[in-house]
């Protein structure tokens, strides 16, 4: 079995963040990450930050040429939530889309008493515009795939139908939903599920899909309940090109867990939550060669940041 070979220590932490004056001191934490890499070839990622209040902002990170990331000392502004016609108390988990030369950004959106998938748009990660929701029901984990397929606009995400005794809603299946637009979607059916008893019980789709020469690779989370306290983990699944829903492969165990002090101790302790991956440009026909490198960033014990690293052929091999 071949798993994601993590960093050692973390690569982004609180300490990196800068305060802005009077909305964000002395930050309590950075954690799940979207990432994406821009046109000149930098590597970013749009960080979920906390303060001590416990408020939800989003800031911009940039790699330097020494593998160092720098975050800009300001807030990413986000407009359009007025559109929802309620309030937003948290918009958080970024995950990062390159799709039709235009870069989109799908975020949970915490609402009163349910939680909604939104779709920005954005020209620099500087400021996310309100496109629109996926779906009136309570969802999160929400992922655009980087093309269309036969017209249509796909996404993924997984509809909080379960209700754990004092917990937030949360679930155990992972949908398709299409769109003509990307303001209006259809539910297509079910993707995969949970598998009760195993590593996997409660489970959502963390980075937006890879397309390969043998389907699309998703990295995604699970969490095992049984064992009293929820354990994040990673694994992957492979998905059928031409119809998402078909699923040709899954990793029998986890390929990441925690293992590490970082990883294992803090706001919410035993987590790893993938959001962000790094790989090589596409080829034409949008695939990325077998031997290309994956970068996994996630979140650690809702806490910090870490990377894990594998190949496009060992994840596939890991899905068969």
């Amino acid at each position: 079995m071949t798993m994601l070979r993590p960093h050692a220590k973390p690569v982004l932490t609180r300490d990196e963040i800068p305060d802005v004056p009077p909305t964000l001191i002395d930050a309590t934490s950075a954690f799940n990450p979207g990432a994406c890499r821009l046109d000149d070839g930098r590597a970013l990622m749009l960080l979920r930050v906390q303060s001590r209040g416990r408020r939800t902002y989003l800031m911009r990170a940039l790699e330097d040429s020494t593998g160092q990331w720098k975050v800009d000392p300001e807030l990413v502004e986000i407009t359009g939530l007025e559109k929802l016609g309620c309030p937003v108390h948290h918009v958080y988990d970024p995950r990062i889309t390159r799709l039709e030369s235009r870069w989109y950004v799908t975020c949970a959106l915490d609402l009163e008493q349910s939680c909604r998938v939104g779709i920005f748009t954005t020209e620099d990660f500087r400021r996310l515009d309100l496109l629109g929701v996926t779906s009136s029901d309570d969802t999160r984990n929400g992922v655009l795939f980087p093309e269309t397929i036969d017209g249509r606009y796909l996404l993924l995400d997984r509809p909080n139908t379960h209700q754990p005794d004092g917990g937030a809603a949360t679930g155990n299946a992972i949908v398709l939903r299409s769109s003509s637009d990307l303001m209006t979607w259809e539910t297509m059916g079910p993707v995969f599920s949970g598998r009760w008893h195993y590593w996997d019980e409660l489970i959502g789709a963390g980075p937006p899909p890879v397309k390969t020469e043998a389907g699309w690779l998703l990295i995604y989370h699970g969490v095992a309940t049984h064992l009293g306290t929820g354990l994040y983990q990673a694994g992957a699944a492979l998905l059928d090109l031409a119809d998402p829903r078909k699923v040709l492969g899954r990793t029998r165990d986890n390929i990441l867990e925690p293992r590490q002090m970082w990883e294992m101790v803090g706001q919410v302790p035993n987590v790893v939550f993938p959001s962000g991956l790094l790989t090589v440009p596409p080829r034409e026909d949008g695939t990325v060669p077998l031997e290309s490198t994956i970068q996994v960033m996630y979140g650690a014990a809702d806490t910090c940041i870490g990377v894990a690293t594998g190949t496009v052929a060992e994840l596939l091999g890991a899905c068969r």
